[in-house]
């Protein structure tokens, strides 16, 4: 699955934790009712198709 998804690895804990950390402090405070998906972009890419391209525009 990992091979499938464009980061080509798992999440950490710290990247986690970060969007967390961000989510409960107050320059989130406008933030309701929304869906983030923490995957590396693997629901994406299932969707999609392959998305590898991307690593490229994204500075990896």
């Amino acid at each position: 699955m990992l091979e499938s998804a464009p980061a080509k690895r798992a999440g950490t804990p710290d990247e986690v934790g970060d969007l967390c950390e961000y989510l409960m402090s107050s320059r989130a405070n406008f933030i309701t009712g929304a869906d983030f998906l923490i995957d590396g972009g693997a629901t994406a890419s299932y969707w999609y198709g392959d998305l590898s391209y991307m690593r490229n525009t994204m500075g990896n």
